[in-house]
């Protein structure tokens, strides 16, 4: 059981509770800090002291003073005016892990949002409520402030649910819950929509699948070498003790493991050649250049996740500080790293692949035997460069940029929304690049046949050949690359 508010999130847990496989829920402690803090807010919405967010507009209107009879509107307004997002709707997955990560936000008591609000929003992750969230509009900071509005009209019976794969009233799914929308008081719809929660969730997801594609990389690059017939001396361990770098080390010894008992390597240990090119040799290097990024990120997501990042900050009955953790540039710098660090990831598979098709070291040229009347693996490198420089324009990074809003008043914004987005769109291409160099490597890896290769790559092997045959002859590659994606992204292969 995750307690909201008290436990540690990360990663793996977010997504066990997005998937049901950890319950989660508020323990009495963590309902007195939320109950606490709203207390002081009331104290607060009742003074005549102007305190930004609680009895004033918001942004460049902080120095307009609202009634207590005027809080209720202008917290729905709020919801209203800001849910101004464009685009597709994100995944259904990533609004349940924006609401998530919001609760144990908002539960940890500094926020002043009532505890029935916090248990609406529990209610709708438990029911798989879904709300439908524009892809477009954050410009992170003040936090995500268009993409939680989408998320939390429905609170207010405004917006949409996802029903099956129809966009239905908040209003109707309600009724049909018997649930009746919730009126929000002083300080509720800012502590709402304040927050980096869409940020966020985009690097949850993003860390998620590329700690698998990490690993993944590694085995089609070890598969590859095998098919090459590449050295192995480049990744022994003293060689890396002397430049430790930690993902350099973790992916030596990974590509050791991917070797052991290899009667391929065996077989050519005393070939004439001296060196192989970088991309077979320099894998650690590149491979575990890739991971020290993702260790960074993972590291700034999960304090993240852990942070209040709403404004406000309710401290006392007296002081709400107006600061800034809303502000997502902790964030967004370190996912224009970790895309940087995913394009490389394919890139230098694509290299691989073109090695494969050279007609070197007892290859036939593109991988056939039979060229000439046939074009064998010539083209699918045409796409896996294609989706390479796709990935070289999407490194641009959007936190080098900041367009000011909200009149100057929020004059630098971090754009990590963006960063998030795009984060996500390069390990997508990186599926699809991985699963053509698997089938190149698998193609390879026949012409060293009878060598027998480590456990894990002939599993590895085993598998691929289970969806795609040995190509002897040219036939259509598609739909043997499509099973290839579909098998990368369910985290088929085996990579441990």
């Amino acid at each position: 059981m995750f307690i909201y508010g008290i436990d540690k999130l990360t990663v793996d847990k977010v997504m066990a509770i997005a998937n049901g496989s950890l319950k989660a829920s508020l323990s009495d402690y963590a309902i007195s800090k939320i109950q606490d803090c709203r207390k002081k807010v009331d104290v607060m919405a009742a003074s005549s002291k102007a305190i930004y967010g609680i009895n004033t507009g918001f942004g460049p209107l902080c120095d307009v003073k609202i009634s207590p009879e005027q809080t209720s509107t202008l917290q729905r307004n709020l919801l209203i005016t800001h849910a101004v997002g464009v685009g597709k709707p994100i995944d259904r997955e990533l609004s349940k892990i924006m609401m998530i990560c919001k609760v144990h936000a908002l539960s940890r008591g500094f926020s002043g949002i009532r505890l029935d609000v916090i248990e609406r929003i529990i209610y709708f992750i438990e029911n798989d409520l879904l709300p439908v969230v524009p892809e477009q509009g954050s410009v992170g900071a003040s936090g995500d402030l268009a993409p939680l509005s989408h998320l939390f009209l429905p609170l207010i019976g405004e917006g949409e649910f996802w029903v099956g794969n129809d966009l239905v009233p908040a209003k109707d799914v309600l009724e049909k819950y018997n649930l009746k929308p919730i009126e929000l008081l002083a300080k509720e719809g800012l502590a709402l929509i304040n927050g980096t929660q869409f940020i966020l969730a985009h690097a949850i997801t993003g860390l998620q699948k590329m700690a698998y594609l990490l690993d993944l990389a590694d085995v089609a690059g070890a598969m590859s070498l095998e098919g090459y017939q590449g050295s192995e001396s480049p990744f022994k361990e003293l060689l890396h003790s002397i430049r430790p770098f930690k993902g350099n080390i973790e992916v030596a010894e990974r590509m050791r493991m991917l070797f052991k008992n290899s009667k391929n390597i065996k077989s050519h240990e005393n070939c004439a050649r001296v060196q192989d090119p970088y991309s077979m040799r320099c894998i650690p290097q590149v491979h575990g250049a890739s991971r020290n990024a993702y260790y960074h990120l993972s590291e700034l997501a999960e304090i993240e996740m852990n942070s209040v990042t709403d404004n406000p900050i309710v401290l006392s009955e007296t002081e709400a500080i107006s600061g800034g953790n809303f502000h997502g540039q902790p964030l967004a710098m370190a996912l224009d790293y970790c895309s940087i660090a995913a394009s490389e990831l394919g890139n230098i598979a694509d290299r691989r692949c073109y090695l494969l098709i050279e007609g070197k070291f007892g290859l036939p040229r593109l991988l056939t035997a039979s060229g000439g009347l046939n074009s064998g693996f010539m083209i699918p490198q045409y796409t896996t460069a294609a989706l390479v420089t796709e990935n070289k324009s999407l490194c641009f990074p959007p936190s080098a940029d900041s367009i000011p809003t909200s009149l100057g008043q929020e004059d630098h914004v971090s754009m990590g929304s963006i960063s998030g987005r795009k984060f996500n769109q390069i390990l997508g291409n990186i599926e699809k690049i991985l699963a053509i160099e698997l089938m190149y490597a698998a193609q390879a890896m026949e012409f060293r046949r009878p060598n027998t290769f480590s456990q894990i790559i002939e599993s590895n092997f085993k598998m691929i050949r289970s969806k795609v045959a040995k190509l002897e002859e040219d036939r259509i590659l598609k739909d043997d690359i499509y099973a290839l994606i579909e098998m990368v992204k369910n985290q088929a292969f085996i990579v441990k």
